[in-house]
This record gives structure tokens, C-alpha cells and sequence, in this order.
């Protein structure tokens, strides 16, 4: 064949392959609550879903991940859209790459899903700061989840920036989208927020669902509550949905009072797995509890969301932290593993299994084969050649000065650590108090390390002797911010207030010196003693033959986070657990030279290896 007719021809099939795609693509459906009941163009249709937050998958393995739902059965797949995932700085927003959130979409109608969207603006979830970006803080005039102006001005550029995402893929529009929640769990906070009159709650909350529809928003509105919190967290227009009830009963009571006395009934979150801390014992449900109400469901025409079917990982800084009056704060893990029925990895557990065969006996054809799993492989003990104290790095940087310790949003900075230091001019002995440590620190007096304060524990105060030409230094470091419950309307980080030694401020010359480890920071590494409990920047160069999926073993490390070839795969906490492994995307890696790097604070150790597996239930007393 002639040369140009070969290209002819490869045009051709790009062009028939474009029209046939938009064909499929630009095929308008039709979904509605009509007569009590979900219609899906025109046929009863009930909602078997499980829930997937795109951040926490590489792009590279969305279609596996869906495909594995689809393969268990589920027809559709349900996400939040996290607003500080996607505004990076102020006004300056990202929806490509890895924050792709059309691709994602398109990529779950490709493989046969429908998708509800669950924008928030605030969405829990585990996540740092529930969604919110952190310089919201800096506002003064500005106060989340409330009837505020300023926040509400924030509000509408994001919803404004997300519709421009999701409005096209409507299935009204040709694509999968059939449902969208509006604010999120909200009668719970209605609930812990007393103070707050109900009837400026329900006019904030009905403010978002307006802004949802101007935008373009023309599918169904849904919110989702506990079924005993339906009064603060409903929106008129919109389905209440219960989350977390098991009983079908209560189940259907609840929505009737709120929804005209008629369904269709959901349950927007059931939980076959459940969240977990740092410092606490790894939380398991049992494949027999998850089958049984799942069969439960099914039976009784309930339509369902399990939060969640596959967890992820929580990369980076992106976890969030509960709040609890017994340990003040409790950060999530980086695992987002969740005993889901699809592990962190991807892989089928005998929950999945089993919920695959339950769905197996209500379809009528065969369902898909189950996608086979990412390639497992290990990497032999690598040993660190660059290895130095960090305090190298800081005092060769200019700091910030203050007459007080100012926080991470002074510093206009929103995770990492920042160093905080002083340099006395007289004795002093007794109890250094930290009342206001968010989150995490190590005290050094001239480079020596004193003892560690720790908010998880609510340790604030230490034994100290400084005598007068001592350098006090503070590392502080933002576990993540509170992302649920009334609490989280106070997150600043850092020092948040004054810092004391036997009950006197100390007062002026403070230096600051913000590391927010966007990336990994630059060094020579002409290497000085590493001091014992020193905080330790390390770094390594290894080779592999092969790439896949593999876990970083952390238990000869202490605490700190890792990058592989300039990512930040997130924190680690060995000597709290339960998590004692980091998932490591074998997309990340590459055949050839590749580069670890890890921030250590307490327990240096100059070799790491992984292993074929992870360990997420080794908690360390």
C-alpha cells in the first residue's frame, strides 16, 4: 500500500474512532425521582454503589479500580470532589493530570458506571481540613459552614469551577452523572453547633443547594445524615438520605417525615470498613456483618453507597484528623486502606469475594472477570548514601522574627513543619508549657534533643534547664487538620499560643523557619554527627529491573514522611503504628535509577527495604 494511502487510512479510523466515542458519549439519558422511586430512563432503577475518591488512586489505575466494582456487581460509582485538592493556591485552579476529574468520569462510563457526585463544599472524609483549603483561615471576616458572606463568595468560585467539570457529563448532557449531594453530613454539625440558631443553618445550607442549581446543576440533589439528624441536615429539594442505618425500618420512617412520606430510600453511606488513627488499633468489620446487611438491602428494594469499596491511600499531607476531648487530636493513617472489599493495593478480599457473589445471584448475565491484580515486587535493602541533620539545612536559612511564635497561616504556609528557635540571655530551669502545640514537636536545646510533646497524647509541658546563651528549638510539625465535628472551626497550626517556662512567656526574639517540604529540599550533604533523636534528611539512589506495586517497610524508622522519585508518599509513624508499611504505586517507580528520600525525626536508620504486603495492625504501646 502507497504511503499516503496508509496515512489516509489511519485518519480515517482516528476520525470514525472520534464520532463513535462523542456517539456514545453524547447519548442523552435520563435519570429522576418520580412516584417514590428512582427512574433510569424511564425503568425502576436501584442504586448498587460503592465509593472511590480519585485523589487517593494514581490516575494510572482508575480503570482498574472501577473495573473491579463493576466486576462485583455495582452499577455505579460514587466520589467526593475535595476543594483543596483542586484550588492549589488562591485562585489558581488545577482539573488536569492526576486532578483529571473528567477523566475520571469518563473513564467509569467507559467501563459501564454511573457516578454520583459529592462536591460538599465540605466533605469529612478523612482529609485535611474536610476539603476546606487551609489559607480560609486567614480571613478574619471568614467563617466556614456558616451563612457568611466571605465564605459564601468562596464558595460560589468553587462550585462555579466544579460545574464547569461535571455540568457537560450530566446524563442529561450524555454522561454518567446521575446524582449530586448537596453540603454534606451537615445535621450532625447543626447538631454540635447549638449556638448557631437552626434557621440560619437551614439558610446556609439552602444557599449551597442554590448555588448548585444556578451553575448548571440539573440532575438530582441528594443530602445524606444520620437518620436522627435529618431536621438540621435536610434541604428542601433535595432527597434526605440516611447514612449508616441498618435498620429499614427507622430507615424509612426517617425519610418519609422528611420527603413528602414516600422514598426511594438510600442509605448514602454503608460502612464495611471503618476509619483509622495513628496510635490506635486497626479496625476491622467482618465479611459476615457486611454480607448479611448488604443481602438486607437488596432484599428490601433499598437502594446504597458503600463508604467505602476501595479507600486508596491518603498521599502527602492530604489527611485529615478527628477530634476528641480524651486525645485532643486524632490524625488519620496514610493508608486509607479502610478494610474496604478492595484493598489499598487493589487487590479482592474475602469481602469482596463474598459481595460478588451476592450480586453474582441478583444479575442476570454473567458478571465481568475480576481484573487481575498490579504486579507485587520488592526491592532488596538499599542503603542510604546522603544522610545529614537537618539543622544543616536550617541554619544556613533566613528566618522569620517575631516577638511571639507565629503559626503555619502567619507563615502562610499549610502543612509540613516549621521550626521554631531562641536564643536565651539568661537561666532558666523547671516546666517548659506548649499549651498551644498543633501538632507534634521535638524540643532541642543546641542541638540536642530534650523530649518529645505530642498532642495525641495531650502532652503540652516538659522538664527543661536552659542556661543563658542556650538555642531553644521547636519542631513542629501539622499532623493534619480536624476534618469533622464542631472542632473544626479551630485549625490553625503551628504555636497558637504563648510558650511558657514555669508559667512565664516567654516574650520576643523568636525565629521562625517554615519547611513545608513541597518537595523534597535541596542539599549538599557534607555530612556532620547525626546527634542522637536528630532530625535526619536521607537520601538514596536504586535500581530496579522490573517495577510494580510494593511496600516500604518503616519498622526500624521512627517518624517522618518519604519521597520515591520527587513524590511524597506520605507520613509514617512506626513507633505509634498501627501502620508500619507505605504503599509505594509501582506506576511511580521506573525501570532504571530511582531516588528515595526521607525526612526522619526521631530514630534514624541508614537502610530501607519493602516487602510483598502490607502491615497496618502493629500498634506500638
Amino acid at each position: 500500500m502507497p504511503y499516503n494511502m496508509r496515512n489516509f487510512n489511519r485518519y480515517l479510523c482516528i476520525i470514525l474512532l472520534f464520532f463513535s466515542l462523542n456517539t456514545v458519549f453524547s447519548q442523552k439519558g435520563n435519570f429522576e425521582i418520580k412516584d417514590g422511586h428512582f427512574f433510569l430512563n424511564g425503568k425502576l432503577f436501584t442504586i448498587y454503589s460503592g465509593e472511590m475518591h480519585y485523589p487517593r488512586v494514581p490516575s494510572e489505575y482508575w480503570k482498574h479500580r472501577l473495573e473491579m466494582m463493576k466486576a462485583m456487581g455495582l452499577n455505579t460509582v460514587t466520589t467526593y470532589v475535595f476543594w483543596n485538592y483542586h484550588e492549589e493556591t488562591p485562585d489558581k485552579w488545577n482539573f488536569t493530570g492526576e486532578k483529571n476529574l473528567q477523566k475520571f468520569i469518563r473513564t467509569a462510563q467507559e467501563v459501564g458506571l454511573y457516578v454520583i457526585i459529592r462536591p460538599g463544599p465540605y466533605v469529612c472524609a478523612e482529609w485535611e481540613f474536610g476539603g476546606y483549603p487551609w489559607w480560609l483561615q486567614k480571613n478574619k471576616n471568614l467563617e466556614i459552614r456558616r451563612d457568611n458572606k466571605a465564605f459564601l463568595e468562596e464558595c460560589q468560585k468553587y462550585i462555579s469551577q466544579l460545574t464547569k467539570q461535571i455540568v457537560p457529563l450530566q446524563i442529561n448532557n450524555g454522561g454518567p452523572v446521575i446524582m449530586v449531594q448537596a453540603e454534606n453530613e451537615f445535621g450532625s454539625y447543626v447538631a454540635q453547633r447549638k449556638d448557631i440558631p437552626l434557621e440560619e443553618h437551614r439558610k446556609y445550607s439552602h444557599k449551597i443547594k442554590d448555588m448548585l442549581l444556578k451553575s448548571g446543576i440539573s440532575v438530582p440533589l441528594f443530602t445524606s445524615d444520620g437518620s436522627s439528624l435529618f431536621k438540621g441536615g435536610s434541604i428542601e429539594g433535595a432527597l434526605p438520605t440516611a447514612n449508616g442505618e441498618s435498620d429499614i425500618a427507622v430507615l424509612k420512617k426517617s425519610i418519609n417525615e422528611y420527603n413528602e412520606g414516600k422514598g426511594p430510600y438510600m442509605v448514602a453511606e454503608y460502612y464495611p470498613g471503618w476509619l483509622d488513627h495513628w496510635a490506635e488499633p486497626f479496625v476491622r468489620v467482618s465479611a459476615e456483618e457486611v454480607l448479611k446487611q448488604t443481602k438486607l438491602y437488596i432484599e428490601n428494594g433499598i437502594s446504597f453507597n458503600y463508604y467505602m469499596i476501595h479507600g486508596g491511600t491518603n498521599f502527602g499531607f492530604t489527611s485529615g484528623a478527628n477530634y476528641d476531648k480524651d486525645h485532643d487530636i486524632q490524625p488519620d493513617l496514610t493508608s486509607y486502606d479502610y478494610d474496604a472489599p478492595i484493598s489499598e493495593a487493589g487487590w479482592t478480599t474475602p469481602k469482596y469475594n463474598a459481595l460478588r457473589e451476592v450480586f453474582q445471584a441478583i444479575n442476570k448475565s454473567k458478571l465481568p472477570d475480576v481484573p487481575k491484580p498490579v504486579k507485587v515486587i520488592t526491592i532488596p535493602q538499599i542503603k542510604f548514601s546522603k544522610v545529614n541533620s537537618l539543622f544543616d539545612l536550617t541554619d544556613h536559612q533566613k528566618p522569620i522574627i517575631s516577638d511571639q511564635p507565629l503559626t503555619f497561616e502567619d507563615l502562610n504556609i499549610g502543612n509540613g513543619y516549621v521550626l521554631y528557635r531562641r536564643k536565651f540571655d539568661k537561666d532558666y530551669k523547671g516546666i517548659l508549657e506548649i499549651n498551644g502545640l498543633r501538632d507534634y514537636a521535638n524540643v532541642y536545646i543546641n542541638g540536642q534533643w530534650k523530649g518529645e510533646l505530642n498532642r495525641v497524647h495531650k502532652k503540652y509541658d516538659l522538664d527543661i534547664e536552659i542556661k543563658s546563651g542556650d538555642r531553644l528549638e521547636i519542631l513542629v510539625e501539622n499532623m493534619g487538620r480536624i476534618n469533622y465535628g464542631a472542632e473544626i472551626v479551630h485549625n490553625l497550626k503551628g504555636i497558637i499560643s504563648p510558650v511558657k517556662i514555669n508559667g512565664t512567656e516567654i516574650f520576643g526574639n523568636w525565629e521562625m523557619l517554615p519547611l513545608p517540604f513541597e518537595s523534597f529540599p535541596k542539599h549538599n550533604f557534607k555530612k556532620r554527627d547525626i546527634a542522637f533523636h536528630s532530625p535526619v534528611i536521607q537520601e538514596a539512589e536504586f535500581m530496579l529491573d522490573e517495577t510494580g506495586d510494593t511496600f516500604l517497610d518503616m519498622r526500624n524508622f521512627g517518624k517522618g514522611i518519604v519521597f520515591i522519585n520527587g513524590r511524597n508518599v506520605g507520613r509514617y509513624w512506626s513507633t505509634a503504628g498501627p501502620q508500619q508499611t507505605l504503599y509505594i504505586p509501582g506506576v511511580w517507580l521506573k525501570k532504571g535509577k530511582n531516588r528515595i528520600q526521607i525526612f526522619e525525626q526521631i530514630k534514624f536508620h541508614n537502610t530501607i527495604s519493602s516487602i510483598d504486603h502490607p502491615i497496618l495492625d502493629q500498634i506500638v504501646k
